[in-house]
């Protein structure tokens, strides 16, 4: 959180995250528009087009944003984010990069891509960190106060 609030001099915080196995989705008939009466509707039924994956680096600052969409979610399409966070910031800046614990951030061609960078600099959110999900739990049990407290394997899925 002090990375965010209290940047070091010369340096952009980005804020990295990203949605893996979007699915591209299509109605197997168009939808039918609103009349007077009646709310749009459109078929129950769909076509799968494949997956997306979209990798996205918030600057909480100024709320600019990074992004990239690939069609696949592994190491490769990371290093491409980085190659493009690299060309999108200026040089004279460092780069500290905001990240959780996802595998696809600690391979060996990674860590080999970040000695070469030394600009960059990764952080890591602790395991089971999200405050997103924290929030879900909390207001899901809000209505139960006679409930127990969560247990770890309850608070991934809160």
């Amino acid at each position: 959180m002090a990375l965010y609030l209290d940047p070091p001099a010369a340096a952009l915080v980005l804020c990295v995250d990203e949605k893996s196995q979007i699915q591209a989705l299509d109605r197997t008939a168009p939808s039918l528009p609103i009349l007077p009466t009646t709310p749009a509707r459109r078929t129950h039924d769909y076509v799968r087009n494949g997956t997306s994956g979209w990798f996205a680096a918030l600057d909480v600052a100024s709320g600019k944003v990074i992004s990239q969409v690939h069609r696949r979610h592994r190491h490769q399409e990371f290093l491409q984010f980085l190659k493009a966070i690299d060309a999108a910031v200026p040089a004279e800046l460092d780069v500290h990069l905001i990240c959780d614990n996802y595998a696809t951030h600690n391979t060996q061609a990674i860590k080999t891509w970040f000695l070469r960078h030394p600009r960059f600099h990764l952080h890591f959110t602790p395991t089971y960190s999200s405050w997103l999900n924290s929030g879900r739990a909390v207001v899901r049990r809000a209505d139960d106060p006679q409930a127990a407290p969560l247990g770890p394997s309850q608070r991934r899925r809160a």
